[in-house]
Order: structure tokens, then sequence, then C-alpha cells
């Protein structure tokens, strides 16, 4: 594997996916990690992330000076570069002109780092600190007219640096100087698959588990489905799912999940159906935090109770955590880096009641989503779970602005019903990242069969993402959008009125709520 030490970067997630496109299997670690914990990972390489730090600063993270004597390549991008050339006798100084955004980059040495690459180009730069001074051993590869040292390398000893970020889009040519580095440096080969993975992960599951039985919550999507078909591989008929229908699903979408599980998959199912409960908890919520507070918490006193139930006879939980959740959550233990800023937290990353005594399974840790969707294709899950869409832990409840009630949640079934049948119908629903109806909390007049109407208003939201830290709202054909809002006056009696979403993330979220 190659090892990532991360230092805060909000990179550091897309360096570990650009090596993994390559092929090839990464891990972040934090940036201080102990010399014994990375040697025992044993890498086959290392890049130093970049991060808000200055290195003279008086908290500045670093890395064991020790990991440059391994005789492994390493690359050093932005402030790992500058931690590179501080720690090995080199000079870096805050600059009073500071570099961000796109930047031309001079390449000085076109041999290993910057092999194929024939022409100058456009990279992205993010950093007030700059190298002025190189250690011994270590030469120019390329410059900026503003940074002298863009790039280095001290090629005898396998240690390169650049400023710029190689792993994001807006560096021209950035994924062929990681592949430069992974493939021709380091020498590692493509071979890891997620065929090998999905091998990896079952022996391991079953020596974890041994002839234990492990519960599962299950929502229906494709996190909680490809755990669970993994873990059935694994275990078989030791795995129990438990799946509660809070009554904020799509429609008939609650039933889809029950015949799937127990004609398609043989999988042990426990279906709990508490809207009532769900519904009477959110009674009169209007704001959407305490929203999702009241919903979440009874959740977790929901499936605390079917648990406790089995608790005698299955020690084990498992739960469909990710790594950009691992990530993002910045938590202990989670592998990035005490200098990330907590952007939010998961509800399944720590979020296990302490007295529901279980021991935790998290098979796709390690993954992100679309190796999880990989991983659910190589496992045989359909299609349509496959590259189901993104939906909200607190599903519909969130998309009813203002109070939930049944009727109010019918009426955003039925839209959304209709949204995701006219998005397919188009051959769109893979090419946007999610689409979806909101009813807001407001009528507004109209005049349908010579009457005058007073009712709701629906809102379209149709986004574009990668991964969904950001989101371009979708340019959807005129003629799409207008068969969208015809079916829904026409369908749904209580809505006159149907308004289009065209805010990116940022400033706004995907969700209204």
């Amino acid at each position: 594997m190659i090892l990532i030490l991360d230092y805060g970067s909000q990179y550091s997630k897309l360096i570990a996916r650009r090596i993994r496109e390559c092929k090839v299997y990464c891990e972040i670690l934090p940036g201080d990690a102990k010399l014994e914990e990375i040697k025992a990972h044993k890498p086959l390489a290392l890049i130093l992330s970049g991060g808000p730090s200055s290195v003279y600063d008086e908290d500045a993270p670093k890395c064991p000076k020790e990991i440059f004597d391994l005789d492994i390549p390493v690359l050093g991008i932005c402030y790992g570069l500058q931690l590179m050339m501080h720690q090995l006798g080199g000079e870096v100084v805050n600059f009073s002109k500071q570099e961000y955004g796109k930047t031309e980059l001079a390449i000085d040495d076109r041999s290993d780092l910057f092999a194929g690459i024939t022409e100058n180009i456009t990279v992205w730069m993010s950093h007030g600190d700059s190298v002025v001074k190189l250690p011994e051993g270590f030469q120019k590869m390329a410059h900026s007219d503003n940074t002298p040292y863009a790039a280095v390398s001290n090629q005898a000893r396998r240690l390169y640096g650049v400023q710029f970020h190689p792993e994001v889009v807006h560096t021209q040519q950035g994924i062929d100087v990681i592949r430069n580095f992974v493939y021709n440096i380091s020498g590692i080969a493509p071979t890891w698959n997620m065929k090998s993975f999905v091998d990896e992960s079952i022996e391991e599951i079953r020596s974890t588990v041994g002839k234990d039985q492990v519960l599962l919550g299950l929502s229906g999507g494709v996190d909680s489905t490809t755990v669970a078909v993994l873990l059935h591989k694994a275990i078989g008929d030791q795995l129990v799912c438990v799946f509660i229908d809070q009554g904020f699903m799509r429609k008939d979408e609650a039933r889809k999940i029950v015949e799937l599980f127990n004609q398609s998959f043989k999988i042990r199912l426990i279906h709990v159906d508490a809207s009532k409960r769900f519904f009477e908890e959110v009674k009169g919520v209007i704001d959407p935090e305490e929203k999702r507070k009241k919903i979440g918490h009874e959740f977790v006193r929901t499936f605390e109770a079917e648990a406790k139930k089995l608790q005698g006879e299955i020690p084990f939980l498992a739960q469909g955590t990710l790594y950009p959740d691992v990530i993002e959550s910045a938590m202990s233990g989670s592998g990035v880096s005490k200098n990330a800023h907590k952007i939010k937290t998961h509800h399944n990353v720590g979020g296990l009641p302490e007295k529901m005594n279980f021991k935790v399974i998290e098979p796709l840790r390690k993954l992100f989503k679309d190796e999880v969707r990989l991983m659910g294709l190589e496992l045989g899950v359909p299609e349509a779970i496959v590259f189901r869409q993104p939906f909200p832990g607190p599903g519909i409840a969130i998309r009813v602005i203002g109070e939930v009630t049944p009727e109010r949640v019918r009426i955003v079934q039925e839209a959304d019903d209709i949204v995701m049948a006219e998005i397919k119908k188009a051959g769109l629903y893979r090419k946007v990242w999610q689409a979806f109806a909101v009813l807001l909390p407001i009528r507004s007049v109209g005049v349908m069969g010579d009457k005058r109407t007073y009712l709701h208003t629906i809102a379209l939201r149709i986004v574009t993402s990668e991964d969904a830290m950001t989101a371009n709202w979708a340019h959807i054909p005129y003629d799409v959008l207008g068969n969208i809002s015809t079916r829904i006056i026409n369908e749904i009696p209580e809505v006159n009125r149907v308004v289009y979403d065209i805010t990116s993330k940022p400033p706004s979220t995907i969700e209204w709520e």
C-alpha cells in the first residue's frame, strides 16, 4: 500500500481517491503518527499532505524525520513539501505575495516525476509559505513566477516535493504526476481491485466473528445493502438485519426492501414499522436541527429496543461507515490529522449508545462511495440499488419544510416518485447526483379549471456532484422540467406551483434542511 500522512488538508481524501484510481491501495494516517505505526503498515511509498499550518508555528505538525531514511519514495505536497525541506535542512519563509488558484508551472526537469509531460502546465496553488533554500542533495524540477521551487527532488533518495496540488482537477495532467510517482518512481503495479478486496474482507469477517451472530441496522440504501450482502456471503445465517421503517421513506420503498431481502437475498430480516411513533415524535416541530435530532434519537431508541431482544445471543453490531464518514468526522482514531477542521458528525461514526454492549465491525470503513458501488456489483447487488441516489437518514421528513405530518409526507412522496420517473425516462438518473422534491411551507394563488386555488408549492432540487462536498445545480432540459411540473400539478391535487432551485453548494447545501 501507499500511506498518506494527513496534516489537515481539505484535499487528503482526494489524494487517496487518486491513488486508488491508479488501482493501488492506500490509507490515511494522522501526520504525527509514530514511526513504529508507519512501519507496521509496510508501505511501499509515503505521501505527505498539505495543511493549514506553517512549519514555523509553535504547534506545527511534524513527521518522524526517520521516514526519509526508510528507503521508500516520499512525495510531499504543499505543506508536505515544506515540512520535508524544513526537516532536512532547507529554508521555508513566508512570502509577502501569497499564491492561490491557477498558476502557470514551468517545468525545468522532465525526468521521472514529470515524464511524458511535454509542455508547461497550469496547476492549482494554495500557499503562503515557500521554499527558498533546498537541503543538500535536492534539485529544482519546476518553478512559477512566484515560487522558485515549485517542484524539487533528491532522485538518489527518491524524495520528491511539489508546492502545487496534483490531486485536484484544476491541475492539468495532475493525475499523470501522481501516476509517475506511483508507477515509475515507487515501482508499484496497478494490482488492487474490488474482487481482491472482497475476498480479503470475507476472510477478515470470518476470522473476527467466528461462529457468533452479527446484527445490522438496514436502511435499504447502497451502503447498508452492500454490507448485508457481504456479511451474508461471509457468515450466512449468522447475520440478522433489523429494518426500521420510520414512515419517511420514498413511495413503496419499505415494501420493496422487505421483498428484496426476504425473496431475493434470503437474508434474515426483522421489519419494524415504527412510523406512528416517529410522526408523533416530530409533531409540531419546525426547526430543522431539532427535527433531525428527534428523528435520530427515536431511531436509536427503536433500534436499541429491538437489539435488547437479541443482545444476549448477538455480540457484534455491523455498520455501513464509509471512509469519507471517518475523514469528515475527524474523530479520535479515525486516521486523520487533529489539525483537520471538523466538517460534520455522521450518525454511524461513533454514534453507538454506550449501554449497547456490542463489538462493532465496519467492513466498508476504508472505502469511498464509488468503491462501495463497485463492491455491490462484485457481490451481485442489483444495479437499481447499487446506483441508487443518496438519500438522507431522516428521509423525506427533511424535505418537508415546516411541520411533518402524514399528509405532507405523502405529497412529497408522490412528487418524488414523479421526479424519479421522469429523470429515469430522460436517461439522466446516472448523470445527476441527486434529484428530489421539496414541499415548501407556503401556499400560492393559482387558476385551475377556471377556479381560483390556494395550494402548496413544490421545489425541485437536481444537482451534479462528485462526492457531495460541492455540487452544481443541474442544467436539466426544459422539456424534462416541463414534464415534471405538468405531472406534479395534474397528479397531486394539493399542489398548484412548481419551482426549480438553481443554487450551488456552496453557498447552499444540497438538502434544504
